[in-house]
């Protein structure tokens, strides 16, 4: 859904608020793993790797990607050790430690309950910008997310 945001006349919001879309390798990772997982596993849509190379390169014409820095882990640190993350929730903490390091405040997510012991940003659900801004037409020329 988020990409489809991203690539259908909506995207148009995100400019309109002035908002710059940023990612990291990571979310690129989880990208790959959903799209090329099996439709058998959870979530999964079993791209081929063709297909799954394309779409990203479609991501990253609308998206910055950063990179991660020693600033960054040395704030994942920080930030593990002071809210005492676990397991898999270290990899929230990683997002949130690049948007400190980066100064970004705001973060497009699905799992925001996930988020909610950094109080230093502030969650931001596609829902949301979906009921924000009305669904306007594909622009001329743009590929559409499920292509």
């Amino acid at each position: 859904m988020i990409l489809h945001i991203l690539m259908s006349g909506r995207r148009s919001t995100f400019k309109a608020r002035g908002d710059n879309l940023y990612s990291l390798l990571q979310n690129a990772a989880e990208f790959w793993n959903v799209c090329t997982r099996p439709a058998s596993a959870r979530g999964g849509y079993e791209l081929s790797i063709r297909e799954t190379d394309r779409k990203l390169r479609l991501v990253e014409r609308l998206i910055t990607f950063l990179p991660d820095t020693s600033a960054t882990i040395q704030e994942w640190r920080r930030l593990v050790v002071a809210h005492s993350v676990k397991g898999v929730e270290v990899h929230d903490a990683r997002l949130v430690a690049a948007m400190n390091v980066y100064g970004i405040t705001h973060l497009l997510t699905f799992n925001g309950c996930d988020f909610k012991r950094f109080q230093e940003i502030t969650v931001v659900s596609p829902d949301e910008i979906v009921k924000a801004q009305p669904t306007a037409a594909q622009p001329s020329g743009e590929e559409s997310p499920d292509s």
